[in-house]
C-alpha cells in the first residue's frame, strides 16, 4: 500500500509558492483537506530547503512550526512529521504530537540521533550532496546510485547504533538535493536498486525543477508532471510519496496500483 505524505510549508520562501499559512485555523483546514484527499502523513516544515535558500534561526523555525504541530495533533488523525534538521525543533515537535522526523541532512547530527532514539520516533533519512545554499552548484558523481546507496547505508547503520529502531527508518534518495535534472531522472528510473537497503523508499519529486525543465512550466503548473513522476516512482519501487497536490497523486496511484496488481475486485 503506497502512502502519501502531504506537504505543509510554513515558510514565506517555498520554491513551490505554497508557503506561509498565516493563521492556525487556515493551517488546520489545509491539512484536514489533505487528509480528506488521501494524505496518510502530514509533513510540517518551517525552513525552505530550495536551492539557494538562506537558513533561518532556531527561534524563527520554532515559532513557525510548533504552534502548528500542536494544533494539528489535536485535530487530525494521521501521523504528523516534522521536516527539520535542527534537533531542538525536532524535540519540541515530538513533545507536541509529531511522530516522525524528516531530516534532509541524513541524521548527521549526533543530537538529532539521540532525540529520535529517545522518542522512539519514525525517521526519514535523506541523501543530499552539499547544503541547500550550494547543492546545485555543479553537483558531480562518479557513480550516482552507488554513492546514494553507500551514503544511506552508512546513515542507517549510524541510526541503529544510536538506538533507533531499524523498522522505523525510511530512506529518501533526495530528488533535487545536489542533483542535476539528469541525475533526478536516473534516480527515478533506477529506484528499484535502492531496495538493497531493505527500508521503505520515500520519493519527493513534487513540483521539482526537473519537471519544470521538461515542461517549461512554473512550480504551480507542474501537477501533471508530478503525477507522472509519482506513478513511475511507484512502478519502480517507491513506498511513500511526498507531495503538494494530494488528491491528483492519490487518485493516480490508486489506478496505478490496481493495474500493477491486476485487481479484479473493483
Amino acid at each position: 500500500m503506497i502512502k502519501i505524505m502531504g506537504i505543509v510549508n510554513l515558510t514565506p520562501d517555498s520554491f513551490s509558492g505554497d508557503g506561509l499559512y498565516k493563521t492556525q485555523n487556515s493551517i488546520v483546514d489545509f491539512a484536514e483537506k489533505m487528509v480528506e484527499d488521501g494524505a496518510d502523513i502530514i509533513d510540517v516544515g518551517g525552513e525552505s530547503s530550495r536551492p539557494g535558500a538562506e537558513p533561518v534561526s532556531i527561534e524563527e523555525e520554532l515559532q513557525r512550526t510548533i504552534p502548528a504541530v500542536k494544533a494539528l495533533s489535536k485535530k487530525i488523525k494521521v501521523p504528523i512529521s516534522i521536516d527539520t534538521h535542527k534537533p531542538e525543533v525536532a524535540r519540541q515537535a515530538l513533545d507536541n504530537g509529531a511522530l516522525m522526523v524528516n531530516d534532509i541532512t541524513g541524521l548527521n547530527n549526533t543530537e538529532m540521533l539521540r532525540i529520535v532514539a529517545q522518542y522512539k520516533a519514525a525517521v526519514v533519512i535523506m541523501h543530499m550532496k552539499g547544503n541547500p545554499r550550494t547543492m546545485q552548484d555543479n553537483p558531480v558523481y562518479k557513480s550516482l546510485i552507488d554513492e546514494i546507496i553507500e551514503y544511506l547505508d552508512k546513515a542507517i547503520v549510524r541510526a541503529v547504533e544510536a538506538g533507533i529502531d531499524r523498522n522505523k527508518i525510511i530512506v529518501d534518495p533526495g530528488i533535487g538535493f545536489g542533483k542535476t535534472a539528469g541525475h533526478n531522472l536516473e534516480i527515478l528510473n533506477r529506484l528499484s536498486e535502492l531496495k538493497v537497503l531493505g527500508r521503505p523508499l520515500l520519493v519527493g519529486a513534487s513540483r521539482k525543477s526537473f519537471i519544470g525543465k521538461i515542461l517549461d512550466s512554473g512550480p504551480q503548473e507542474r501537477i501533471f508532471g508530478t503525477v507522472s513522476a509519482c506513478v513511475l516512482a511507484v512502478k519502480n519501487g517507491a513506498n511513500l510519496l511526498r507531495v503538494h497536490d494530494v488528491k491528483p497523486v492519490s487518485e493516480a496511484i490508486k489506478v496505478a496500483e490496481a493495474i500493477i496488481r491486476e485487481r479484479d475486485d473493483i
